[in-house]
């Protein structure tokens, strides 16, 4: 999982594409890098780390450009602690193109060795984004049939390049003395989302993001979601192109990023996060009803922040008192995204502490949006329990987690997921919960997709069917050889 934008304006785009960095923050805290076209100049400035403390005065000085594009990164190919794999990536041929990319792509093996053997392309860093990048510039170089290029050959290349990659990926590139390309894979498993704005001249100003709250903030329109498998083609002047290039798009976004990824002020796909939230705690209070009896609870709790509004519905619904015991320090990151499993389990007594008050002789109901490895888990179960509680049961709005997540979140494998190859109460004895109660599948599909006509949800990691149908077992167990941190 990473944030990515993209800005096509009349003015330096610099500080605009820093703002929306911010905003994109909670996406990726890794590193973070801008990348602006000043004509036919690129200037780019990356870093470990989060945006405030990569970018100096003089980094935002050097970013010169009307034209640019900006990303956060949280690990999940590549090493975190290595600056060089941090994004934008470069090429200088054809005509010079600067890349990022949210996602991972699944056929990698594949791809290193056709671009050594094939493409005579050199990568130069363990990044599928690289690679991702190579095959455009391999492809786009095809294309060219003179000095000039057009929006027909960008999208014929982008076309070449659904052909060869696999997996999901969200993309925004710049294009020397051209303009900014935008495209998303033919799933559209990572979101992608188009805004305009209008200067008072009259002329169009348009932007790419991960999230819809950056072109909020920024006064942009939201026009639409890229679709899945369409290239959007933004020329330096303002004029926008787009194209379907895909052969058989299908729109199946990624259940996680309305689980835990997006904030909740964000739509994607014509789905508020925040609604969807609420609606996973109704479904979820209805399965908690099933399972327990109401009166063994006297306050339901949410973990801070993302599980709130399914935390407040199940109170609501249930008609039980709610009440945050838990106080999050917020400048600690978010430990779902932290690099290292030792991080991790370091930062959650960092990140939260206990109110005894709220916790003294009570039957406790936490409320998570998820459960990954059980670490932040099991550790605020025993917070509870030393706050004085007297029960705690443990309820989460996603299914049990227990598949590898192979599109952009750092789930690689099936031994780190503390719900694989255990029963619930399994689950529940080595969280050190009383009861554990999680949400149905076909309820957290139901409560992410009503009211719209998305029909499919990449949920993988809950049920162990890959969307692109091209994740097999051998691949899991090499991803688990070779991509642990």
């Amino acid at each position: 999982m990473c944030g990515i934008v993209g800005i096509v304006s009349t003015e330096p785009v610099n500080q605009q594409i820093y703002d929306s960095l911010l905003l994109l923050q909670h996406r990726g805290q890794d590193s973070t890098g801008i990348a602006t076209a000043d004509g036919p100049v690129f200037h780019l400035a990356k870093a470990s780390g989060q945006v405030r403390e990569a970018f100096r005065t003089r980094d935002m000085r050097a970013l010169i450009g009307n034209v640019g594009l900006g990303h956060v990164r949280y690990t999940t190919r590549g090493a975190a602690e290595r600056e060089e794999e941090a994004q934008p990536f470069y090429v200088n041929a054809p005509y010079g193109i600067v890349l990022v990319h949210n996602g991972n792509l699944t056929n990698t093996r594949e791809l290193s060795e056709d671009l050594f053997r094939i493409d005579r392309r050199h990568v130069n860093s363990t990044s599928d984004t690289e690679m991702l990048l190579n095959v455009l510039a391999t492809e786009l170089q095809g294309q060219i049939g003179g000095l000039e290029l057009d929006p027909g050959q960008i999208f014929n290349a982008v076309s070449q390049v659904h052909e060869r990659v696999e997996g999901a990926y969200a993309c925004i590139a710049l294009i020397a003395g051209y303009g900014l390309l935008a495209f998303r894979d033919p799933w559209g498993i990572r979101p992608l989302i188009l805004g305009r704005r209008q200067t008072d001249a009259g002329t169009d100003e348009w932007i790419v993001a991960s999230e819809s709250l950056v072109l909020e903030n920024g006064d942009y329109e939201i026009v639409r979601d890229v679709e899945p498998g369409e290239a959007v083609f933004i020329g330096t002047d303002g004029e926008l192109f787009s194209r379907q290039c895909a052969r058989d798009p299908r729109l199946v976004p990624c259940s996680f990023e309305y689980v835990y990824l997006a904030r909740p002020d964000s739509v994607m796909n014509g789905i508020s996060v925040y609604e969807a939230r609420l609606r996973m705690g109704d479904r979820l209070a209805s399965t908690v009803a099933t399972h327990m009896p109401l009166g063994d609870v006297d306050v339901v709790m949410p973990i801070p922040d993302s599980s709130r509004p399914s935390a407040m519905q199940v109170a609501q619904r249930l008609g039980i008192e709610y009440r945050e015991g838990f106080y999050k320090n917020r400048y600690v990151g978010r430990t779902f995204i932290m690099p290292g499993q030792a991080e991790r389990k370091r930062s959650v007594r960092q990140k939260l502490n206990a109110m005894g008050t709220e916790f003294k002789g009570k039957n406790i109901l936490i409320v998570d949006d998820s459960i990954v490895r059980g670490t932040t888990s099991q550790q605020i179960v025993q917070m509870a329990r030393d706050a004085g509680a007297n029960k705690v049961t443990f309820c989460s709005a996603a299914p049990p987690v227990r598949y590898p997540h192979v599109y952009g979140i750092n789930m690689p494998s099936r031994q780190e997921l503390i719900a694989h190859g255990r029963k619930i109460p399994e689950i529940a004895e080595a969280l050190g919960a009383d009861h554990m109660i999680y949400q149905e599948v076909e309820d957290l599909q139901a409560a992410i997709t009503e009211g719209t006509s998305i029909d499919a949800l990449d949920l993988s990691c809950f049920t162990g069917e890959y969307i692109t149908g091209t994740v097999t077992d051998e691949y899991l167990g090499w991803l688990e050889r070779t991509q642990l941190s």
